[in-house]
């Protein structure tokens, strides 16, 4: 494995390379960073150059300056310029997985730099704007903001979650972070709650665009996390697009369980 930096506007951009063969970029979302697609990219780097990273503002890839809300638009260049890093060309483009809000970060990266993606894997996005009841998701967001100003983040992230009413990833067997990636983890939650989750749960992609470009959007839930919010987004995401939604083993988390999630997205990228 060869661990990188790459200098982007704004912030040094910490990326790791596994393998060789066609590049496959994995987008994390939330709190995690380029170590929690660590057993996957193992997986898959016996046949694939095997991209992760941690997003500005996360773990190793720390901003020029103060953290502020991300911008959609810059978290999409940062990918791009990555691939173009690694030596991806419209010639030979790279398939892409996004897990959560790194699954709309993929889904921009396919709108903004299509000839550089083939495929997108989008993986429980969280479009809550997509669904029905999007007003109660605005109204939780609101009061996610207001809890964060006013207690915290812990207080945040308990609004957070329980609004969202996940069971998380308990039937995902994956090996547990190490003590030095926990840290990090819980240095992103800030980051995460207050600068991450209001613009991306406000986020409504390009749907006419995606529909009719050249990257294959293959939207994708896990197979035990069916009427979660980020699930029904997926669900709603393949609709939208008249796109077969693909299930995959366990729940949002379900890469931890790293050789049935790649044996899925192996079969998944290998459609024609």
């Amino acid at each position: 494995m060869k661990i990188e930096q790459l200098k982007v506007p704004g912030a040094t951009l910490h990326y790791e390379v596994r393998g060789s063969g066609p590049v496959l970029l994995l987008i994390c979302g939330g709190i995690y960073d380029a170590e929690g697609f660590e057993a996957l990219a193992d997986e898959l780097a016996g046949e694939r150059t095997v991209v992760t990273y941690d997003r500005r503002g996360n773990s190793r890839s720390p901003l020029d300056g103060p953290p502020a809300e991300i911008i959609l638009e810059e978290q999409a260049d940062d990918a791009y310029r990555l691939l173009g890093a690694v030596g991806v060309t419209e010639d030979e483009p790279a398939d892409v997985f996004g897990n959560s809000s790194g699954a709309v970060i993929a889904l921009e990266l396919a709108a903004r730099y299509p000839g550089m993606v083939r495929t997108v894997v989008a993986h429980e996005p969280p479009l809550f704007e997509l669904l029905p009841d999007f007003d109660r998701f605005r109204a939780v967001f609101t009061e996610v903001a207001a809890a964060y100003r006013e207690r915290g983040t812990e207080a945040a992230m308990g609004v957070f979650g329980a609004a969202m009413a996940m069971h998380g990833d308990d039937d995902t067997p994956s090996a547990p972070p190490t003590a030095e990636a926990e840290a990090r983890m819980r240095r992103n939650m800030e980051y995460f709650i207050a600068y991450e989750v209001p613009p991306i749960a406000a986020v409504v992609p390009d749907l006419e665009g995606l529909r009719s470009g050249t990257v294959r959007i293959v939207p994708a839930v896990g197979a035990t996390s069916a009427g979660e919010p980020p699930n029904r987004a997926g669900r709603e995401l393949g609709a939208r697009l008249d796109a077969e939604v693909v299930e995959f083993p366990h729940g949002h988390g379900g890469f931890g369980d790293a050789g049935p999630f790649a044996a899925k997205l192996r079969q998944v990228l290998a459609a024609p």
